[in-house]
Parts: C-alpha cells; sequence; structure tokens
C-alpha cells in the first residue's frame, strides 16, 4: 500500500463530511459567553465551565484560564471602584463586540503559556484597552501574542530603554539628522554608566532587542560609528505596548 492511497482520501473525505472542527467551534463560543458572564459578574449559568473548559483543552488549560479570567474581573473591578468616569463603559461591555472579542483572544492565547506573570500581562492588555478605548483586534492580536512571547526580561529591557529614550529627548531632537544619530548613542551610553548593559550582558541582551524588533517594538539604528554597544531606540507601537502593560491603580 501507498502512502497516498484510495483509503487515507476515505478517511479525509469523512472527516470533512462530518465536519468535527463545528462542534469545538460552537463549544468556545459558549465557553466565551460563560466567561463574559463571570467577568462581568453574572454567575447564572456557569455550572460546569471547568468541565467545559477541561473538555476543550484538558485540566491545565483551565487552570490557566481561570487565572487569566480572575486577573481580568479584579482589574475590571477595581477600574469601576476607583474610576467613576468609567463606570458606564465598563456597564456596558456585555453589549460591546470588541471586548466580547477580546475575551476571545486572551482564551486562546491563554492555551500557549502557563507562566502566571505572562497570563497577568494577557488580562492587563485587556483591562487597558477597556480603560482606553484601545480594543482593536488587529492591535490586540499582536500585543497579546507578544504578551506571551516576551520575556520578563525582555520587557525590563524594553521599558529601561523607554524611558532612557524619554530623558534622552531632552537633550536631543529626533526630527534632526545629528539628533537621530545621537540619540540612541547617548541612550546606550547611559545605559553602560548604570551598569544595566555590560561586556557580560550585551549579548543576552542583544538577544531581547532580537525579540523585541521582530513583534515590531524597536529598531536599531545603524550607524558608521564602531562600538560594541546596540543603536537600539523604542518604536511608537513599542510604547503603545508598554501603556497596555501598566498596573490598574490601586
Amino acid at each position: 500500500m501507498g502512502q497516498f492511497d484510495s483509503s487515507t482520501d476515505g478517511a479525509l473525505a469523512r472527516l470533512e463530511s462530518e465536519r468535527l472542527l463545528e462542534t469545538p467551534g460552537l463549544e468556545f463560543a459558549g465557553l466565551v459567553q460563560d466567561l463574559l458572564g463571570l467577568v462581568l459578574g453574572d454567575a447564572a449559568g456557569i455550572v460546569g465551565l471547568i468541565d467545559k473548559i477541561r473538555h476543550l483543552a484538558g485540566a491545565s488549560y483551565a487552570s490557566n484560564l481561570i487565572y487569566a479570567i480572575t486577573a481580568v474581573r479584579d482589574d475590571l473591578k477595581r477600574l469601576y471602584e476607583t474610576c467613576e468616569d468609567l463606570r458606564s463603559r465598563i456597564e456596558a461591555l456585555p453589549s460591546n463586540p470588541d471586548f466580547v472579542n477580546a475575551i476571545s483572544m486572551l482564551a486562546l492565547r491563554a492555551m500557549h503559556t502557563s507562566a502566571q506573570d505572562r497570563l497577568k500581562r494577557l488580562a492587563r492588555i485587556v483591562t487597558n484597552g477597556v480603560r482606553v478605548e484601545d480594543l482593536a483586534p488587529e492591535w490586540l492580536d499582536d500585543s497579546l501574542r507578544a504578551a506571551t512571547e516576551l520575556s520578563g526580561d525582555d520587557i525590563r529591557i524594553l521599558s529601561t530603554v523607554s524611558v532612557q529614550m524619554q530623558k534622552a529627548r531632552l537633550v536631543y531632537s529626533m526630527s534632526t539628522t545629528d539628533g537621530t544619530i545621537n540619540h540612541p548613542r547617548e541612550v546606550w551610553q547611559a545605559l553602560e554608566q548604570r551598569k544595566i548593559i555590560t561586556l557580560s550582558n550585551h549579548l543576552s541582551i542583544r538577544g531581547s532587542l532580537a525579540r523585541i524588533q521582530s513583534l515590531g517594538f524597536g529598531v536599531e539604528i545603524q550607524t558608521m560609528e564602531s562600538s560594541w554597544l546596540p543603536r537600539f531606540v523604542v518604536t511608537p507601537e513599542g510604547e503603545r505596548f508598554l501603556r497596555s502593560l501598566q498596573e490598574i491603580a490601586e
């Protein structure tokens, strides 16, 4: 029998005819509705939620998803209690299609990590999206993916460079050719002086920079100057990502 014989074709045809993917899709849609109820304080119909999640993707996914959803609920509750001007927006979330989509995307991303700090990032991105009305699906997909792909060290480096860039802007203007060259030099020389980047760790930092750049959150400026120091700056998308990770005020 060959690798591509008629029995294989028959099996594939049967899979197609039975449309096995329809049931998980419908179950996932139902799961998202249950999660919305859980997040927004309507617990009716939540009985059996854990079993439903386990049926879809296993016990570990159930644990991860409940952790992330609990973090969303806690953050939204904090916003509701501390920001009176946001209460009407939060109350309207059940009918907000972007929020429904955000919970769906979070649920899918929770499959990709079991690290609690990354699950918290997923929740924080969704909650900050509610806070600033920034739940555009394309951006949300990119930022949630970054939240699970970047390590804590990667994000610390991104944040540190961002802060240093803000300080450097007081001296150099990136609107001029000279400023474009000198700005990243000042940033990274300052990080060297503060021992944040050294000869012993700069290769691992470059690894972080490569992951950050792959997501469009930073770029390395090429110059003719010879130096082991990178010439890396944070992009507007990187700044936006950092804002999406801001802690919800107590």
